[in-house]
């Protein structure tokens, strides 16, 4: 049964993008533009090296455990631990035995937990060097006003849309908490296992895209399971709240979404005409509208509280346990 909604609690965030979070961004603009230069040195951390390497476990080559002339950059954190801090102090033509244990949770479930060995041969060491911020910087960036004040400017601008996006996601996911802490169901566990096993298959998917070998990957489903009754049960609630509501998307917020998923396209209006002459991807766009409508008509009625929180916070939930 569906709750009483005026007895839902729901801390709806706040925050404004601050002088601090353009400056981080400007900076990120930067290490995405820095350019790379070969160095006769040993390596240090934020180099990019240039390696050859094979492992083994137990004995056995590792599956994608070997590669020539990779760039990796030394703590960037994309190697298994361990990796990339023995490569710190090498210098370009020396040979390396790499000693690393993989985590418990790698994809790759043959190695999961074990002790490896990589032997790694480098080819070059390369120092970065990032941009200045001026004029210039700001012409390479496209802006249409090639100064510094008008790259802060457009970096705000783009900074509060993300922030407004991230607010109405993090009120969504209370919203749905507060919905399913407080209503009274019982999840048909034939739906939970039809999730499940939706779940694992776009996982191997997602597996496969980064060149895992998931034909005898085994994957467990009840590492899903948690989420899977999530999405059924909220599912249950949510069409229930629709139906006895006799709610329907706002036909101009479709079309405003589906125009603004055009705008990135060059040929825009191929796209929106592509959408609404698709009848599975018009109803996506259709659910995810309804959805939001679903959000707002409970914020009419729970009770709403303000919660002072940062730009971090609400865009980075997972890195600062937010």
């Amino acid at each position: 049964s569906l709750p009483a909604f005026e007895t839902l609690v729901v801390a709806r965030p706040f925050a404004e993008v601050t002088d601090a979070d353009v400056e981080n961004m400007i900076e990120t603009l930067r290490q995405q533009r820095r350019t790379w230069h070969e160095v006769d040195r040993a390596a240090e951390l934020d180099d990019r090296v240039t390696i050859d390497f094979s492992g083994t476990c137990e004995g056995e080559p590792i599956t994608n455990g070997k590669a020539e002339k990779m760039p990796v950059e030394l703590g960037a954190g994309r190697m298994v631990s361990g990796f990339e801090d023995g490569l710190v102090g090498k210098k370009a033509d020396e040979d390396v035995i790499l000693n690393v244990t993989f985590p418990d949770d790698a994809p790759d479930e043959s190695v999961a937990g074990k002790s490896a060995t990589f032997d790694v041969h480098l080819h070059t060491v390369e120092e970065a060097k990032v941009p200045e911020v001026d004029d210039e910087f700001a012409k390479v960036l496209g802006l249409e006003e090639a100064t510094v004040a008008g790259l802060k400017a457009e970096v705000r601008k783009n900074l509060v849309r993300e922030l407004e996006q991230a607010v109405r996601a993090a009120t969504k996911r209370r919203v749905m908490d507060a919905l399913l802490d407080a209503g009274m169901l019982e999840v048909p566990e034939g739906l939970v296992d039809a999730e499940v096993e939706r779940m694992v298959a776009q996982r191997k998917m997602e597996l496969s895209y980064q060149g895992v070998n998931v034909e005898e990957l085994p994957i467990d489903g009840n590492l899903f399971r948690d989420d899977a009754k999530r999405r059924v049960a909220l599912g249950l609630l949510l069409a229930e709240i629709v139906k006895s509501n006799d709610m329907q998307a706002d036909p101009e917020a479709v079309r405003e979404r589906i125009g603004s998923i055009a705008s990135t396209y060059d040929e825009s209006e191929k796209v929106i005409n592509h959408y609404y002459g698709n009848a599975d991807r018009l109803q996506e766009v259709e659910s995810g509208v309804l959805e939001e409508q679903v959000v707002e008509w409970i914020l009419e009625r729970a009770k709403v509280t303000d919660e002072e929180s940062t730009f971090d916070e609400l865009l980075n939930p997972r890195q600062t346990g937010a």
